[in-house]
C-alpha cells in the first residue's frame, strides 16, 4: 500500500485504523505459510539496540531474512554512539547504507531525533513511552483467539508503563474496550491517554482507568500485564514491589473475575511470582507463547509494507 510506504512508525499516534488492519491482515496471511514473498531482497536493515531484547532482535532480524532482505545488527556501545558520536550524526550516516532502520532505546526522544535526520523509515522497537511492534502482535493475537477485536474488552492490571501506553492507544484505534488497573502515580502517560481517548471517540471504544484490578477485569475478554519493574528502574524495585504485590497480581482469583474464556496475555519477559503467578502463564488461558511467536509475523508484515 503506497501510504504505508517509506512511513516512520514511532508509536500507533500516526497509523489509522484503516492502517492497522491492514497490517493485522498481512501479519494474519504471514503467520499461515512458512516462505513469505521476498520483498526485501536486496534491502538491509539496520537494528540498534541500546537495551537488551530477545524477541524484538529474533523477530525482527528473522523476519527481514524471510523477506530476502539483509539484517545488520548494531549494538549502541559498539558503534559510534558509544563514543560520544551525535544520534543525529549517525542517522545521516546509516541512511546512505540502510533500507530501514529499527531502534529499541531508553529515550523515545532519541528516536525522534533517529527519524527526524534519516529518510529511510524508522521503527520503534521499543522506547520509554510507546512498544507498538509489541501491540500490534498483541492485537493479532486477540484476533486469532476472539475472530474480532472491535467490542471486546482488554484488562490491563500493573504499572502504566510504554507497553501500556501503546495499548491503550492500540485498542481505542480498533474499536476494543481497554480497562487499566494501576495504582496512582504509576501511569499511564497523559499524553498517551489523550490520543487514546481521541481515537476512542471515532470507534466507539471505551477507555477506563482505575485502582482496582477486580473492577478492570471484570466482564475482560483478556487480561494483560507486565513486569512491575522495567530495565533501568532496578533502584525503585523494593518499592514498586511492595507497591504492586498482592494487589495488582495476576493470579488465578484475579483471572477467575473476566470472562469465562478470557485469555492472558504478557509481552515478556516474565517475572514469575511477581506480576503473574506460573499456573495463569502456565495455564490453560494463556497466550503468551502464540503472542510471542505473533511478533515475528506482524514485524514481516511491517517491514513488508513500509518498505
Amino acid at each position: 500500500m503506497a501510504g504505508l510506504k517509506g512511513r516512520d512508525i514511532l508509536s500507533l499516534v500516526e497509523l489509522s485504523s484503516r492502517e492497522i488492519d491492514l497490517i493485522l491482515k498481512r501479519a494474519s496471511i504471514f503467520s499461515r505459510h512458512k516462505r513469505v514473498p521476498q520483498q526485501l531482497k536486496g534491502r538491509t536493515v539496520a537494528l540498534i539496540f541500546q537495551k537488551p531484547s530477545t524477541r524484538t532482535r529474533v523477530s525482527f532480524e528473522t523476519a527481514v531474512a524471510h523477506l530476502g532482505g539483509h539484517p545488520i545488527y548494531l549494538s549502541w556501545n559498539e558503534m559510534q554512539l558509544g563514543r560520544g558520536e551525535t544520534i543525529s550524526d549517525t542517522a545521516k550516516v546509516l541512511d546512505r547504507y540502510v533500507d530501514a532502520i529499527m531502534a529499541r532505546v531508553y529515550s523515545h526522544d532519541d528516536l525522534l531525533v533517529l527519524a527526524e535526520n534519516a529518510d529511510a523509515p524508522v521503527v520503534n522497537g521499543l522506547s520509554d513511552k510507546h512498544h507498538p511492534c509489541q501491540i500490534l502482535a498483541d492485537l493479532l493475537t486477540l484476533t486469532q483467539y476472539k475472530k474480532r477485536l472491535k467490542g471486546l474488552k482488554l484488562a490491563y492490571v500493573g504499572d502504566g508503563n510504554n507497553v501500556c501506553n501503546s495499548l491503550l492507544i492500540g485498542c481505542a484505534k480498533t474499536g476494543v474496550n481497554i480497562a487499566v488497573a494501576r495504582p496512582l502515580g504509576y501511569g499511564p502517560d497523559p499524553e498517551a491517554v489523550k490520543h487514546a481517548e481521541e481515537a476512542a471517540a471515532i470507534s466507539g471504544a471505551s477507555i477506563s482507568i482505575v485502582e482496582d484490578p477486580e473492577e478492570a477485569v471484570k466482564t475482560a475478554d483478556a487480561i494483560y500485564t507486565d513486569t512491575f519493574v522495567s530495565m533501568g528502574m532496578e533502584r525503585e524495585k523494593e518499592t514498586r514491589l511492595s507497591t504492586f504485590i498482592p494487589k495488582y497480581q495476576v493470579n488465578r482469583g484475579l483471572l477467575s473475575q473476566a470472562k469465562p474464556g478470557a485469555i492472558f496475555l504478557h509481552c515478556l519477559p516474565a517475572h514469575r511470582g511477581e506480576e503473574v503467578t506460573e499456573d495463569v502463564i502456565d495455564g490453560p488461558q494463556s497466550a503468551v507463547w502464540d503472542e510471542a511467536e505473533n511478533r515475528l509475523h506482524t514485524a514481516r508484515g511491517l517491514l513488508s509494507l513500509i518498505l
